[in-house]
């Protein structure tokens, strides 16, 4: 639970900083402003997964 909610957010902080600050800089393959929103997306559905599992509880061993 609480790895997800860390790397969560820090996925989301990075992608937030390439989304903000790399506008004029240019590389041939991908834009870092568009790889920026991709990152802030997977850090919030990871932070999201992290408090469903928070609230769900521990997931019940198997048998």
């Amino acid at each position: 639970m609480t790895r997800n909610l860390l790397t969560g957010s820090a996925t989301f902080v990075i992608g937030l900083l390439l989304w903000l600050f790399t506008g004029d800089i240019e590389i041939p393959v991908v834009t870092l402003t568009k790889a920026g929103v991709v990152l802030m997306v997977i850090g919030a559905a990871e932070v999201g997964y992290g408090l469903y599992r928070a609230v769900r509880g521990p997931r019940p061993a198997r048998r």
